[in-house]
């Protein structure tokens, strides 16, 4: 809008991000949830405040930036209008962690903080948790980010292209006529044989392409990997370069993290595939705990309990969950293919670098 010199920013008085918009349309007050402001590129994660420095360097006025709320606080009741409309008992309205992830992470069955995460759906977020913000050269080079979490602290993560991939080719089958449930294509994948065709997850030609099958073939004949020929091997090849794709990411986890990483523990809709969540522990040989599959619902419903006085904090809150969603642990399986399959991973990896 700068850039343009849209008028509508000249003449605005408030910035309200969605669901901060969403609050406001419930509620009648302005104000900027923490873990999503934290996406801004507004904020300053050493002082969680909005970033003057930035502002100015944008020609933006502080006075269009709302007061600062953590989740697990009360915002207000709703507006009379509200409850005419609905007819709904005047309530009070709750800060949650308002960014999906923030959510989900809250809902991470953890008894200590030794943990690497994955938020796995379309995208994986894989991160770890930290009580100040990482801001080093290093995690710039390894674009890792700062995200805010439901307690202050912070989710220290990186994007990794998750199950898109796969969503994309059950796409591509199904205009085929090919309709597959995930459950077929991961017995087809399990019949298939094993590290045959390794791919690199982020690369830019998967980013969006017209034909993902397409783009998968044009990708292995560049780069001398063998052409995945048949439902099962292609769909085998995807998850097993997921699970080649987090062992990368753990290593760089544990580069700019002090404290050990023990355990990974696996959310959202990924976390429902088996043989996903037992080549990601076979692949970076540490324990998966798998689940729950609606982690961001579940954390946003317990951050409400934690502002009502119900849920003691974050602690609590994770009891609950385990106690209320029983994870499914993953036990690392040792096979040396793996390390063959993570050299040929890295040369991939390293290409992609050089092409971008």
């Amino acid at each position: 809008m700068i850039r343009d010199h849209n008028p509508q920013l000249a003449r605005a008085r408030h910035l309200l991000f969605m669901p901060d918009l969403f609050n406001y349309f419930l509620t009648g007050i302005k104000q900027s949830e923490f873990t999503f402001a934290s996406t801004s590129q507004l904020l300053n994660p050493r002082t969680q405040s909005w970033d003057n420095e930035i502002l100015a360097a944008l020609g933006l006025s502080p006075a269009i930036m709302q007061d600062i709320r953590m989740p697990g606080t009360d915002i207000g009741p709703l507006l009379d209008s509200v409850c005419a409309k609905t007819g709904l008992e005047s309530t009070l309205v709750r800060a949650v962690g308002s960014h999906d992830t923030a959510s989900a992470v809250a809902a991470i069955p953890a008894t200590d903080s030794n943990f690497a995460y994955i938020s796995s759906g379309t995208w994986s977020l894989m991160g770890f948790e930290s009580r100040e913000p990482v801001i080093t050269a290093l995690a710039q080079k390894l674009n890792f980010s700062n995200e805010g979490a439901v307690d202050g602290g912070f989710r220290v993560l990186k994007n990794v292209t998750g199950l898109w991939l796969l969503q994309e080719c059950r796409r591509c089958w199904s205009h085929d006529g090919q309709t597959l449930t995930y459950e077929e294509l991961v017995r087809h994948a399990e019949q298939a044989e094993p590290f045959r065709t390794v791919l690199d997850p982020d690369n830019p030609s998967f980013t969006n392409p017209a034909d993902m099958t397409m783009a998968i073939a044009e990708s292995c004949r560049t780069c001398g990997e063998p052409h995945p020929e048949n439902t099962g091997q292609l769909v085998r090849s995807i998850l097993e370069s997921l699970a080649l794709a987090y062992r990368h990411t753990l290593g760089q986890i544990k580069e700019i993290r002090a404290a050990p990483v023990e355990r990974i523990h696996v959310i959202g809709g990924g976390s429902q595939n088996d043989l996903l969540c037992q080549m990601t522990a076979d692949a970076t040989g540490l324990p998966v705990i798998a689940g729950p599959k609606e982690a961001t619902a579940i954390g946003n419903i317990l951050v409400q309990a934690m502002a009502a006085g119900e849920v003691e904090g974050l602690a609590d809150l994770r009891r609950i969950v385990r106690e209320s969603f029983p994870p499914k642990l993953y036990a690392p399986i040792v096979d040396r293919r793996w390390d063959d399959a993570y050299g040929r991973f890295q040369k991939l990896k390293q290409a992609t670098d050089e092409r971008s």
